[in-house]
């Protein structure tokens, strides 16, 4: 029972593929068109995707630098440095004594003789904070700000993560507009296999009434062009996702270009594992959606004369 079952379906499916190729030129037209639509809510995603990661790799370079009040002296910076790296949201702690701060300057400054003219040294100890990873957030940073800068010795305390938490906020716009632009084009999808699976039935109208007239079911009947909806949909998801990763194979060498000139090893990476059966999945669910509204609806407009 069961293996007629399957071989039964086995027959339909080998049957619809049939159909297919025999219009190859109809059928490669309506999966690029699939796969266009599929391709770009997909595209939007892996560019979300690879922000965010870039996102997180500016994060993870976040620090706070706190610079002391003139009068703290050398010890006293030493013991406050002591303090702020047994903070459970501390990684380590590195110092930069006034003097070090005064020689950088004037390294980088190329103001050497003017600032040798000085009577005394006016920078003040920076103690440079680095965060540990757990702490790597917008949120979490702010913070670790505001409990540092409650010192007394601490004269400015400095972090620079303004921009990533509004970075935050536009990617998070974009997913929400991603959803929105794949909720539409699913629809388009539906529409588009919907038209072909009509076109189907409608050219198929004499046979479908011959199999009605000795007592083929509606379900017997829908069967193929359940298949063949289905297949489209999961053609054009392959072919959507092959547009994809050409795309991003293109793009990857300038890219990885940019990223050196920032003297960054950031690489662009495609649709995951997960993210790629899901995008298949819907390819196939919407074509046996739209191919099951357009095949029901005229199956019961369709009857033997």
């Amino acid at each position: 029972m069961i293996k007629n079952y399957f071989l039964r379906h086995a027959q339909v499916f080998f049957y619809s593929l049939g159909q297919l190729t025999r219009t190859p030129v109809a059928t490669f037209l309506t999966v690029a068109v699939i796969a266009i639509t599929l391709a770009m809510p997909a595209g939007l995603y892996v560019a979300i995707e690879n922000l965010q990661r870039l996102a997180s790799g500016w994060e993870d370079n976040g620090q706070i630098s706190l610079f002391l009040k003139q009068d703290v002296a050398s010890a006293a910076s030493e013991k406050l440095a002591d303090k702020i790296r047994r903070l459970p949201g501390v990684s380590w702690v590195d110092t930069i004594s006034r003097e070090a701060a005064l020689a950088e300057f004037k390294r980088l400054s190329g103001f050497g003789d003017a600032l040798n003219a000085l009577d005394r040294n006016p920078l003040p100890v920076v103690l440079v904070v680095h965060p540990a990873t757990q702490h790597m957030h917008p949120d979490k940073l702010q913070a670790l700000l505001n409990e540092l800068r409650r010192h007394n010795e601490v004269d400015i305390a400095q972090l620079d993560l303004e921009w990533v938490r509004r970075l935050h906020a536009m990617l998070e716009l974009a997913r929400q507009v991603v959803m929105i632009l794949a909720g539409g084009l699913a629809v388009a999808v539906l529409l588009i296999i919907g038209n072909t699976i009509r076109l189907a039935v409608l050219n198929r109208r004499d046979e479908i009434e011959i199999t009605k007239l000795i007592g083929g079911t509606n379900a017997f009947i829908r069967r193929p062009f359940l298949y063949a909806g289905t297949l489209q949909g999961l053609l054009g998801a392959l072919l959507a996702w092959l547009l994809l990763s050409l795309s991003l194979l293109i793009l990857s060498h300038p890219i990885h270009r940019l990223a050196g000139l920032y003297e960054s090893q950031f690489e662009v990476e495609n649709l995951g594992f997960l993210a790629t059966l899901a995008l298949i999945g819907a390819g196939g669910l919407l074509g046996w959606l739209g191919s099951r509204l357009a095949v029901s609806r005229h199956l019961r407009a369709i009857e033997p004369r």
